[in-house]
This record gives C-alpha cells, structure tokens and sequence, in this order.
C-alpha cells in the first residue's frame, strides 16, 4: 500500500527496488488491473505476502481509477468516442 505521493491509497504488489547510489530508492509496484507506477520506498507500506492482504481493504481494493472511469461511475452514464 502506498502511503503518500502522487499515488497515495494504491495497493499493489512489489515488482522491482532500484537502488540509487546516493538518492532515494525507487520501488516498482504493479496494481491488479496490471498498471505499473513508481514511488519511493518511504511511502511504501507491506500489508501482505503476495497478493494476499493480511488487513480488509476497502471495495476498491487500492484500484486507482482513470477519470472517465470515475465520471461513468459517478453518473451512471456511459462515454463513448
């Protein structure tokens, strides 16, 4: 689960940890809708083992949504281009 940055309340599993020589480290994390996104390992915070959470998770489960995704939820009114 990530606990601040731009992707703060995303939960995922750990793919990679890249280690910078003098900076911050950078930890890849993979949500379960397959979306990669990156954040420092600061704002990192082990809930599980896996893609098994050890706490109850909201029912979004740390999905982050795109804004139309939101908007069609919101309305309940489908965009098509």
């Amino acid at each position: 689960m990530v606990t601040g940055g731009h992707n703060i309340g995303r939960v995922g599993t750990i793919v990679t940890r890249e280690k910078h020589p003098g900076s911050t480290e950078i930890v890849r994390i993979r949500d379960a809708n397959g979306h990669d996104f990156a954040t420092r390992k600061g704002n990192v915070f082990i809930i599980g083992k896996g893609t098994t959470p050890l706490i109850s998770l909201p029912k979004e489960k740390g999905i982050k949504k795109t804004i139309i995704e939101e908007f069609e939820a919101r309305s309940g009114k489908k965009i098509t281009a």
